[in-house]
């Protein structure tokens, strides 16, 4: 991704939402501008305005870090936009050469250790992604949540590809927008960290082209930290669930991270999983005990090609 294009465009939209009164300066009654005036930022920055045009022409390269603290204190940048600050500056000046993981094949896989982790979880959905929103190693029960995303092979197994160009995203992310606005946030916050992924800009590339939802959004250049919280579902199978979630970055495998949804105990989303996984073991038990059970209510298999309505 072209870098000076990435600052310029990251800096004009952290500028344009802070207000005045944010930064404690009078308002005015004459402002041509969203936000505040490039003079603004650089007094607040303790710079030169010809210095702060400079970078936000997109020219971070050389940035000291002291220079980059300040930019982040006047534009009152939160953990995850400092992060994206410091990684295009890195960018800018080709220490992210140096500093990054060498970019992962796509056909990784996840080791034996890691899958038996995985499969050690029973209670909840559990699941290793990259920051392109791939799917590359799950237990059981997240292969049965997320049963809309594997019914589609055009998805391929991608959660920003199945937010996007997959209508049934719609009925499964009951607070769709958020889930967009999610989406799109991990992979602007991907895009600053791994500039050079060739499948990230590939990606990035079909669903500009192909959402107008994604687009837009895109060109907001929101970035965020995606470690917990809790988000809202509709499974086709067992209908509505509320779910926590944490996220943990993989030490040993740079850029991954490790997902776990559970449900509040005693909640009807405990029970919402809990009938989740017992669909998986029912035919387990037909096979086992050569009992004959309804195929409707037995049946949510990894593999199952549901179809669309």
């Amino acid at each position: 991704m072209d870098n000076q294009a990435e600052v310029r465009e990251f800096l004009t939209s952290r500028r344009a939402k802070i207000t005045p009164e944010q930064a404690g300066l009078p308002s005015g009654s004459r402002r041509r501008v969203p936000g505040l005036r490039r003079s603004e930022v650089a007094a607040l920055a303790d710079m030169s305005v010809e210095y702060y045009s400079r970078l936000e022409r997109g020219n971070l390269g050389g940035a000291s870090p002291a220079v980059l603290e300040a930019l982040a204190r006047a534009l009152k940048l939160g953990d995850a936009e400092r992060a994206h600050l410091l990684n295009l500056a890195h960018a800018a000046d080709g220490s992210d050469a140096l500093t990054r993981p060498r970019r992962r094949s796509p056909q990784w896989k996840a080791h034996r250790s890691l899958q038996w982790v995985l499969d050690a979880v029973t209670a909840g959905p559990a699941f290793v992604r990259n920051g392109r929103m791939d799917l590359l190693a799950t237990n059981q029960l997240a292969r049965a949540f997320y049963d809309d995303v594997y019914a589609t092979p055009h998805n391929q197994a991608n959660l920003a590809r199945f937010n996007f160009l997959d209508p049934a995203s719609r009925r499964f992310y009951p607070d769709w927008d958020q889930a967009a606005e999610v989406a799109v946030s991990i992979l602007r916050t991907e895009a600053g960290r791994n500039p050079h992924d060739k499948g990230l800009h590939d990606l990035v590339g079909e669903l500009s082209t192909r959402s107008d939802d994604f687009r837009t959004r895109w060109g907001a250049h929101n970035v965020r930290h995606h470690g917990t919280g809790t988000k809202r579902f509709h499974h086709h199978a067992v209908g509505e669930l509320t779910l926590a979630y944490e996220g943990l970055e993989m030490a040993a495998e740079p850029g991954l991270t490790l997902t776990i949804y559970t449900a509040e105990p005693g909640s009807p989303s405990e029970e919402g999983l809990r009938l989740l996984g017992r669909q998986l073991v029912l035919p387990q038990e037909v096979e086992q005990h050569g009992q004959r059970r309804d195929p409707v209510s037995s049946s949510v298999s990894p593999n199952h090609q549901r179809p669309r309505s």
